[in-house]
């Protein structure tokens, strides 16, 4: 038995050789790593490539320009034709997430290594994106690599430059020498993060940008006016962090931007825009000083800071009279939006979220009815309520209490609202009556007494609950049941969302039901 078992595998050998030599035989297995980081000429044992299919060179190139760049290297490795365009390859794309593996995630050595292998061998030609994500490779200094990274890469042609180089050892300072006439008459779309750029006037005209961001950038007023006065086809802008800049100018000359977002930094004090043709505005963080030279052709707005939206009902109406989307976030909203005569005239969409580790006991939901009554024309509302412990009145603390009434006020293009983070606070359960009561054309109503992550999101295993008293869901539930649900007509969709059935539905049906019980003990009572 085990002679013969060593002449089988003696024999197996042999034909295994023979087939290697006569070349019948493509590399079998997976290399770590890029597939074609090993050299056409490499001794490890010859590499058998198909010529590809019979196809125009010019489509070739396009699919495999179309591909993944980890796919692209693949291709590249078993086809002629496809290792010709891998040389000029259009979309060299870097990250962690698309490039390298998860054990390798921390190591900078061998991710700068990869880079440096395609890159060099890389003939500078026809490179359209250039994408280089450094995250998580703090303790990896690759300065001494951009500079030849970027001859290569950053030529005449390109489109789309992005620079995301998050806890690097060093701060890569940007040469203004890269930026050559060709590259500046081509290049649509700049993104910079976490390094240092100092344009000056004589950089010269980009004359085709069209998206500008810079996340955490180190440049200073003067220098972001030199860049934004030579952008003329500009249409996006977007400023994360810049910490070195005070006020914000953006100048007249910016005919085409239309997009402005900012999350805003401690020292920033003012924003000013002179841009006539701005449509689209975010704002993100704390509140600063904001002049808009040209507010009639603004649509959308999305910002977030405290005490926002009574600041919102009071002086929006007036100043951007044409906005049609409103999305607004406070996170210390003191003050009931005020009843106002203004009107939001065009406005479709509107999201309002108030987040209550700050929000006054007192306040009133009630009173976001001054927006719906502004708002002839909207079509859909929504409402996200996040509170760790809900501190307004419980429509059951008296169940006999009359719910309030506002005038009739007709909603006749209202057809979807949704309540995120429903609870049982007396004026909120008067709020959703008015809207079901005025809005005859509504459709559909979501009513969601959950606020968080649902494990059904895949964010977590497990659902994450914003809302520390896991009495209050069960009681916004029953606070639906007994004052909403008989309310709604039958031609509107009523959508409820109970407790995840996998995380809290034991002990948020034990409470309910003791509520339940309670509840209808005191109404046998009071009768």
């Amino acid at each position: 038995m085990y002679i013969r078992g060593r002449r089988q595998r003696r024999r197996r050998w042999q034909i295994q050789a023979e087939e290697d030599q006569n070349g019948s035989t493509a590399l079998k297995g997976k290399t770590k790593g890029l597939p074609c980081e090993q050299d056409d000429n490499s001794q490890a044992g010859k590499r058998v490539r198909y010529s590809g299919p019979d196809l125009p060179e010019d489509i070739l190139r396009h699919i495999h320009s179309l591909m993944p760049l980890r796919d692209a290297a693949c291709a590249a490795c078993v086809s002629h034709a496809f290792l010709h365009s891998w040389r000029c390859h259009p979309n060299l794309i870097f990250n962690s997430k698309e490039f390298c593996f998860k054990k390798e995630y921390a190591n900078g050595w061998n991710f700068c290594s990869k880079i440096n292998h395609i890159l060099s061998n890389h003939s500078g030609i026809g490179v359209k994106i250039f994408r280089l994500e450094f995250w998580g490779l703090s303790k990896y200094d690759a300065n001494h690599y951009l500079k030849s990274w970027l001859q290569v890469a950053v030529t005449p042609g390109i489109e789309e430059l992005t620079l995301m180089l998050f806890k690097v050892k060093r701060m890569y300072k940007l040469r203004c020498s890269l930026l050559s006439i060709g590259v500046r008459d081509s290049i649509q779309k700049l993104q910079l993060g976490f390094c240092a750029f100092h344009p000056t006037a004589e950089l010269g005209p980009f004359r085709s940008l069209i998206n500008l961001h810079l996340h955490t950038v180190r440049i200073t007023e003067d220098e972001l006016g030199c860049l934004l006065s030579n952008s003329f086809t500009l249409q996006r802008l977007e400023l994360t962090w810049c910490n070195q800049i005070i006020c914000l100018n953006i100048p007249c000359v910016l005919l085409h931007l239309s997009s402005l977002k900012v999350f805003v930094w401690e020292r920033l004090k003012l924003i000013e825009s002179k841009a006539p043709n701005l449509s689209n505005l975010s704002l993100h963080g704390k509140q600063v000083k904001l002049i808009l030279g040209e507010t009639l052709k603004l649509k959308r707005i999305d910002m977030s800071h405290s005490n926002l939206v009574s600041h919102a009902r009071a002086n929006f109406p007036a100043s951007m009279p044409n906005l049609e989307t409103l999305a607004i976030s406070s996170c210390h909203e003191m003050i009931n939006t005020p009843l106002l005569p203004t009107k939001f005239l065009y406005l479709k969409h509107l999201a309002i979220s108030l987040h209550g580790w700050m929000l006054s006991p007192s306040y009133d939901y009630f009173s976001l009815v001054s927006f719906l009554d502004a708002s002839p024309s909207l079509e859909t509302l929504v409402l996200n309520l996040s509170q760790v412990h809900m501190q307004q009145e419980s429509i059951f603390k008296d169940p006999t209490s009359h719910l309030r009434q506002m005038p009739e006020h007709p909603l006749d293009h209202l057809k979807s609202v949704k309540i995120t983070g429903f609870s049982s606070a007396k004026s909120l359960v008067e709020l959703t009556c008015h809207i079901v009561k005025n809005a005859a054309s509504l459709e559909c109503l979501t009513l969601d007494a959950f606020y968080g992550f649902r494990c059904a999101d895949k964010k977590s295993n497990r659902c994450y609950v914003i809302n520390e008293d896991l009495s209050e869901p069960p009681r916004a539930l029953l606070a639906i049941r007994r004052y909403i649900e008989d309310k709604v007509p039958c031609t509107v969709k009523l959508n409820v969302v109970e407790p995840c059935s996998r995380c809290h539905a034991k002990e948020w049906v034990y409470v309910a039901l003791m509520l339940l019980f309670t509840m209808d003990a005191y109404m046998a009572l009071i009768r």
